[in-house]
């Protein structure tokens, strides 16, 4: 009697296991099931072909011409049955798996409320979040180390799969007792004579940064580097200097008077969030492909909930200023 119409997917999952790992005794570990029963699953689908699928070594199993045959019908069948399920789980919107995010640390001060509230919405996904700079983020996307990755300004490899989401006011900033707050109309060339606190090379900041200045025609002047947001805006509360920071980070420390954007023309300058994965992922995973979606349609309300710009930036108006976001 043909395989097809006797074997059971039961069985085919249980071989495809025994095959993939070369153990009988693992298989059963990852299939929580007994040796034993592993073996009957094994038998019976070898009775039914009629050969031997597998032969036991000393240190497992290893499969024969035969097995080696089935075993690529198996990982079709098995990997078409796994997209059948996460398929259904979509249309239901029961996501399951892990959801590999990778974003620049300036995302710390918001992600996480993100992630809460898509995670309380797909109960069944587990969230794994890694930051570092946009250089970091960068490479672990090209390794397939994270699925998706929340940055400003994706590099041109990543903008065919990249999507902006949400609005990232940036500006200089400084105390408010700090001399350059006295300058009536502050130049690009007086800001560069001060002490200006930046990021380490390869933030996204730093690029932005290096960018403003050389269409300034000036050189970028470093007063102190740091690695963290936080190091940075704490340096400038203390007067050490000023800095170029995401608004995002600070709005509490602005709205408390601890620190003010310098009086530069323009100097709120719109910049955007973006999600993306890498080109060469064939397939995204549908709970990566669901959060994707969740930052698209959702990403700007979070945000403006959460840090409720309007109420605690007085006399910005964001809501003008700023630009409505259209997603490619």
């Amino acid at each position: 009697m043909p395989l097809a119409k006797v074997a059971t997917l039961k069985q085919l999952s249980a071989f495809h296991t025994v095959a993939r790992l070369g153990s009988i005794t693992q298989a059963a570990e990852a299939l929580h099931l007994t040796q034993s029963a592993v073996s009957i699953q094994i038998g019976s689908i070898e009775e039914t072909v009629g050969t031997a699928l597998l032969v036991r070594t000393g240190r497992g199993v290893r499969l024969t011409e035969a097995g080696e045959l089935l075993q690529g019908y198996a990982d079709r069948v098995i990997a078409l049955w796994n997209e059948m399920g996460e398929s259904m789980d979509t249309f239901l919107g029961a996501f399951s798996g892990t959801l590999r995010v990778g974003a620049v640390a300036t995302t710390e001060y918001w992600l996480p409320s993100l992630l809460v509230a898509f995670a309380n919405e797909n109960p069944k996904a587990k969230v794994k979040l890694h930051t570092g700079n946009r250089d970091e983020i960068v490479r672990s996307l090209a390794a397939q180390e994270i699925d998706v990755a929340v940055m400003g300004n994706p590099p041109d490899e990543l903008k065919p799969t990249s999507t902006r989401f949400a609005r990232n006011p940036m500006g200089f900033l400084a105390t408010p007792n700090h001399p350059l707050m006295a300058e009536r109309r502050l130049t690009m060339a007086k800001l560069s004579e001060a002490h200006l606190l930046v990021r380490e090379r390869g933030s996204g900041s730093r690029a932005t940064l290096t960018r403003l200045f050389k269409e300034a025609g000036l050189n970028l002047r470093i007063g102190s580097e740091l690695s963290s947001n936080e190091a940075i805006k704490q340096m400038c509360m203390a007067g050490f200097g000023p800095a170029y920071l995401s608004l995002h980070t600070c709005l509490l420390e602005m709205k408390a008077g601890l620190l003010a954007l310098l009086p530069m023309p323009r100097n709120t300058i719109e910049r955007e969030w973006f999600v993306a994965h890498s080109p060469s992922t064939k397939q995204l995973p549908q709970v990566a492909f669901a959060f994707e979606r969740f930052l698209r349609l959702r990403g700007q309300m979070k945000i403006n909930q959460l840090l409720e710009l309007r109420e605690t930036l007085p006399g910005l108006a964001f809501a003008e200023r700023l630009p409505t976001v259209r997603h490619r």
